[in-house]
């Protein structure tokens, strides 16, 4: 793709960014026919391939507008575009700049402002996000329907063991996951206790930097990148093996630590490790002997949903279901695996229409085969699933913590 973009972003490094992702483009249209948004609308400018136009158009100095806005607001950020396309152009990277600088050229209606600024303020912040969930549990039976949804029960915590083995790896507890279902991480540690590996989180790190940096505040979730990298720093000098991630979301994001930090003198280095370090939980066990790990009495049949981010971000896809499979799970068949749930972040809070469209056509799908149980491997999936489905919703560590 030619491009001549304006000299207000082309002297930019992130324009600079941009115009190279652009020009990777060859226009072949392959990535609509995975695209959640364009199956559902039909309209180019909800596909890949006609936003690509539209913020080329805009870096290019073309008129933008708040239609332009909404078109890539639609977009899921899910990557499923970027598995389908040919030439490895990186639209996930591309869609976050523009809407940076788009952001920042066009002001938003006072009530968006004000949403965008309440998810970026309560979301990553574990001290607000908590208190605020245990209220809402507790006021739940009260609760109109629509609100009890997003509303998840309570879960008691389980233990942590307290033996320390040798070789240790590092988890991140984060902030939703941390509030609304504490027994992920815990389920993740006593399972990598019987393996004789210690998961240690570390107190000072928190939101992976995710929320922010897909809301445009880019600096903002730099910094919250820099504190994870401080606070994992001493761990990892002192030998730990792996990060390990119990939330897609946020393996994929900490696993782009590297290049988002590339051009920070102090961190760019210690950025990079951090990346290397980082894999799903999925793939690091599928490394293990898993000759000691069965599920639990009354599994049953199991659905799992693959969530974006590890199959298109983190190029897991297959990995959790072979852990599962030597787990001795029964996996239950689905469909339309490469789709997006709609879950994607803030995405169901913003577009809570599409995001519902969406979560039909996966529970449809996820349920073709009657499993007992879906289980998946992020956080926002989790609980965006079990505001809609009518048989438990779980992370798939839990099936291995007897």
């Amino acid at each position: 793709m030619q491009t001549n973009l304006v000299q207000a972003f082309s002297a930019t490094e992130e324009g600079q960014e941009a115009e190279a992702i652009l020009r990777a483009c060859v226009h072949c249209g392959f990535c609509t026919a995975t695209c959640p948004t364009y199956q559902e609308l039909n309209d180019e400018r909800d596909g890949p391939r006609g936003r690509i136009y539209l913020m080329k158009q805009f870096l290019e100095g073309g008129e933008v507008t708040e239609k332009t806005q909404t078109h890539l607001d639609r977009c899921l950020t899910c990557r499923s575009c970027e598995t389908t396309c040919p030439s490895g152009v990186q639209y996930g990277r591309l869609v976050d700049i523009t809407r940076g600088f788009i952001d920042q050229k066009i002001e938003r209606p006072r009530r968006e402002r004000l949403l965008r600024w309440a998810l970026r303020r309560i979301v990553p912040n574990r001290e607000l996000i908590t208190p605020l969930l245990a209220l809402g549990q507790l006021f739940r039976p009260l609760l109109p329907t629509a609100l009890k949804d997003k509303v998840p029960p309570k879960q008691t915590p389980r233990a942590w063991p307290s033996a320390h083995h040798e070789r240790v790896v590092i988890g991140l507890a984060g902030c939703v996951q941390a509030a609304a279902t504490p027994n992920t991480n815990a389920s993740a540690a006593r399972v990598l206790d019987r393996l004789g590996i210690s998961f240690e989180e570390a107190p000072d790190a928190g939101c992976c930097g995710a929320i922010n940096h897909h809301l445009s505040a880019h600096e903002a979730g730099l910094e919250q990148m820099r504190r994870n990298i401080d606070a994992w720093w001493p761990q990892v000098e002192a030998g730990a093996e792996a990060i390990v991630m119990t939330a897609s979301g946020c393996g994929a994001m900490v696993q782009d630590y590297g290049h988002l930090l590339r051009n920070d003198p102090d961190y760019a280095d210690k950025a990079a490790k951090i990346s290397a370090m980082t894999c799903d939980l999925g793939a690091y066990l599928l490394k293990q002997d898993l000759s000691l790990l069965r599920p639990g009495e009354h599994t049953g049949r199991v659905a799992f949903h693959c969530p974006c981010t590890l199959q298109h971000a983190m190029k897991q896809n297959g990995v959790v279901e072979q852990v599962l499979r030597k787990a001795g799970i029964d996996l239950a068949e689905t469909r339309d695996k490469h789709l997006c749930c709609g879950s994607a972040g803030t995405y169901s809070i913003l577009q809570p229409e599409m995001s519902q469209r969406l979560l039909g056509n996966k529970l449809k799908a996820l349920t073709v085969d009657q499993p007992d149980r879906i289980v998946t491997a992020n956080i926002g999936c989790q609980l965006h699933l079990g505001s809609r489905a009518d048989r438990p919703v779980q992370h798939w560590i839990e099936l291995l913590d007897r």
